[in-house]
């Protein structure tokens, strides 16, 4: 308590430093990995990609994302273990910010997509370990979120294959492509409307106090008929712009006139990925930050959940916005061009299986880490062309820093742990 008293606002303008330096991490590389199909395939520019995320990652953190978050994020540790030490509860989220800012600043520079919620999970376990104890840890928890690894690229990637299939069959491999492609598409802009609508009303509106209880008990039903009309909203659209695309002809590539009408597409799923995106991830940065302020304003008195001031979330923008328009260009390389050769087409089936994959979570409770889905999607959608679409030894590097991801932040959380114990108490 003293600590806090003698140093709270010192402690406080670290967090926010720290907070800014962790969501400049998650714009570096998580929203880079989320924007990477639609650069990559050219559907967009990096300027472009660039607004989309500010607006809809900022939309879909304050929308969806909820106004509440737990102060120990994914429920790692109970709080109650550290209501007699509550200078250990901001020692400890300090190290966590630090430590998970630090490994996406490696990751990013290396051009690695690794998962944020992985980084700061493997931080506060590092830091709970050597600063309460290993038996104040919930194991089953880190096990689930451990379990995502697999969860969510195959789920994603399996969805993202059949996708694409699809897109072959009514589309590609047919005798007059372009005319196909203006009568299905509005189908799959309808699947996208539909998406970002579910992942509105499942994960979030709470703190606006809206609620949709059309009778049907549970609120996952009670969403399906809402998101069918806004994706029926969505479709229209879609087809009205549709109708301003003219065939070209086109002598090299046969495909060209309907890439170009999955580019307008693209538009719409990159929307959809920054929205779940913003809605599942931003939290790895305002959390921690939020459990800090809340724990310091209130004297050192630890809640279980913590408010989520606007200025909090403003810092998590900025960071986010600033990563990816400073350093998110190695990550984009990697998810859009190295994984494997992508298209509009093909980017488009992968950032819908992936926004599919986290509206699927958010409905069954699976652990899910959008880096993981996305880049499952897009390895579904390689191998959708066969094994020798992909490259091999990126997808080894990759998999490799997934494995290194939670010993790394826990690690580097365990020093800086100890470091702020000895700079401040």
């Amino acid at each position: 308590m003293d600590i806090i008293a003698a140093h709270g606002s010192t402690l406080l303008i670290i967090a926010c430093c720290f907070g800014f330096f962790m969501a400049w991490g998650i714009g570096a590389n998580d929203v880079a990995n989320a924007m990477g199909t639609s650069v990559g395939s050219r559907a967009l520019t990096i300027k472009q990609a660039i607004l989309v995320a500010m607006i809809f990652e900022f939309l879909g953190a304050y929308l969806a994302g909820g106004e509440v978050t737990s102060t120990i994020r994914k429920g790692i540790i109970d709080p109650a273990s550290l209501e007699d030490s509550p200078e250990l509860m901001v020692f400890g989220m300090l190290s966590a910010l630090l430590a998970a800012g630090t490994w996406l600043l490696i990751a990013s520079l290396k051009g690695w997509p690794v998962s944020t919620t992985h980084s700061i999970v493997g931080a506060i376990v590092g830091f709970a370990s050597v600063g309460i104890s290993v038996d104040a840890i919930h194991w089953d928890k880190v096990g689930t979120i451990v379990a995502s690894w697999v969860v969510s690229p195959v789920l994603a990637g399996t969805i993202s294959f059949g996708l694409f299939m699809s897109v072959k069959v009514l589309i590609l491999d047919t005798d007059d492509p372009f005319q196909r492609a203006k009568r299905f598409i509005p189908v799959y802009m309808w699947m996208v409307g539909f998406m970002i609508s579910m992942v509105t009303l499942l994960k979030g509106l709470k703190h606006l106090g809206v609620e949709f209880d059309l009778g049907l008990g549970s609120k996952f039903a009670n969403a399906i008929p809402v998101s069918a009309a806004a994706g029926l909203v969505v479709a229209a659209f879609g087809a009205w712009l549709l109708t301003r695309i003219k065939e070209q002809p086109n002598q090299e590539h046969r495909f060209a006139n309907v890439e170009r009408v999955f580019a307008i597409l693209m538009v719409f799923t990159a929307c959809s990925m920054a929205f779940a995106h913003g809605s599942n991830d931003v939290a790895n940065a305002v959390g921690p930050l939020a459990a800090i302020a809340s724990t310091i304003q209130s004297g050192g008195e630890i809640a279980a959940k913590a408010a989520l001031p606007w200025w909090i979330l403003l810092v998590g923008a900025a960071g986010i916005v600033v990563g990816l328009a400073t350093y998110g260009w190695k990550v984009i390389a990697t998810v859009g061009r190295k994984i494997t050769e992508l298209t509009p087409s093909r980017g488009f089936a992968a950032e819908l299986g992936a926004a599919s994959t986290v509206v699927v979570a958010s409905a069954t409770g699976l652990p899910i880490s959008t880096t993981h889905t996305l880049v499952g999607a897009v390895l579904g959608v390689g191998f959708a062309r066969g094994i020798a679409a992909l490259n091999l030894r990126t997808i080894g590097q990759i998999f490799m820093s997934w494995i290194i991801t939670l010993p790394a932040g826990a690690g580097l959380a365990i020093v800086f742990f100890f470091m702020f114990r000895g700079i401040f108490a």
